[in-house]
């Protein structure tokens, strides 16, 4: 490559990286410039030019090479279908609305008519909502994946699965229940003498799943709920790293032996492995851990997630046997 190249090509990627801090992420010009090393002024030039050339329109079209490189290798180590990476934020914030922006074009383009859609909660999913386009599809329907909590938050099962189904007209189906029974024996009977069921079986038969995690610290909304809060150090001494629809797994993947994961209405994430289209939609540092868990054991098709959480799962190699897909 020669050396007019190689400057055309990192002048690509710095515009690139502006596109998505300054558009996407909504930092400010001098956070920009403080970030990249630059004059603010460059920054300005440039963030002028995006929208004025045509990279900026209501997507970026500008992929970064490193997020696409490692895109390419996440795929080829854990086995994944889809894979869309963005640049990191400091904020977790401005973190969300990157991934969830990346997670809704993934999206846009594998929703049609006639899918039954499941989702999990929590606030990245919110923020991929927030980013798909509004339509009407035919003969479609949405289905939760979980229990809700017993009261109102917009990263509340109840409210997510609403806000999609509201976003896609579709029909939206509930988990009437809350997301951990008081005890085994009310989990079975709900299971048994509710329409909770026929829902996670409708569930079961989706085209597309879209779901979160979390980790045991309080940047997981899950954890802090009085039933997990006052668990969290039994879960924490038999292994537990993290949570992916209420279920909490140690490092391989696998399943803590806990009341918790025997009361919890979910769909078990070993069920997520038979949807077509299972998408875990997760990022921040302090998640790697459980997302590379929930990769290696082979639970989900595809991810969204940011660089730095990325660079990390390259350079680890799943714990256990990735399922075939």
């Amino acid at each position: 490559m020669s050396n007019d190249e190689s400057s055309a090509q990192n002048g690509e990627q710095l515009r690139a990286r502006i596109a998505w801090y300054y558009y996407v992420a909504g930092l400010t010009q001098q956070e920009i410039s403080e970030r990249l090393g630059i004059a603010r002024a460059r920054v300005n030039r440039i963030a002028g030019q995006l929208r004025a050339d045509g990279s900026v329109v209501v997507d970026i079209r500008l992929p970064l090479a490193s997020c696409v490189a490692l895109e390419e290798q996440l795929k080829e180590i854990y086995g994944l279908k889809l894979v869309a990476v963005v640049p990191s934020a400091d904020d977790d914030e401005q973190q969300r609305r990157m991934i969830g922006d990346a997670a809704g074009a993934m999206l846009d383009a594998l929703i049609q008519d006639g899918q039954r859609i499941s989702v999990g909660w929590g606030r990245t999913l919110s923020a991929t909502i927030k980013q798909l386009r509004a339509r009407q599809l035919r003969d479609s329907s949405v289905v939760s994946l979980m229990g809700g909590l017993t009261r109102g938050s917009e990263t509340n099962a109840f409210e997510v699965s609403t806000e999609l189904a509201k976003t896609l007209g579709a029909d939206c189906y509930y988990v009437t229940a809350p997301i951990y029974c008081p005890s085994i024996e009310s989990r079975e009977f709900l299971l048994t003498h509710s329409g909770v069921n026929e829902v996670m079986e409708r569930a079961r038969k989706s085209s597309v799943a879209i779901v979160s995690c979390g980790d045991m610290t309080p940047r997981t909304k899950l954890t802090t709920i009085n039933t997990v809060r006052e668990r969290l150090a039994e879960l924490k001494k038999i292994g537990a790293i993290g949570e992916i629809l209420g279920t909490f797994l140690d490092a391989k993947g696998l399943p803590v032996d806990h009341v918790l994961n025997k009361s919890v209405i979910a769909m078990p994430p070993s069920d997520l492995a038979a949807i077509p289209n299972s998408i875990l939609i997760s990022g921040g540092l302090y998640k790697a851990e459980i997302i590379h868990a929930i990769l290696s054991a082979g639970y989900v098709h595809c991810l969204v997630t940011d660089e730095a959480v990325a660079q990390r799962l390259v350079s680890r190699r799943p714990s256990t046997s990735v399922t075939n897909r």
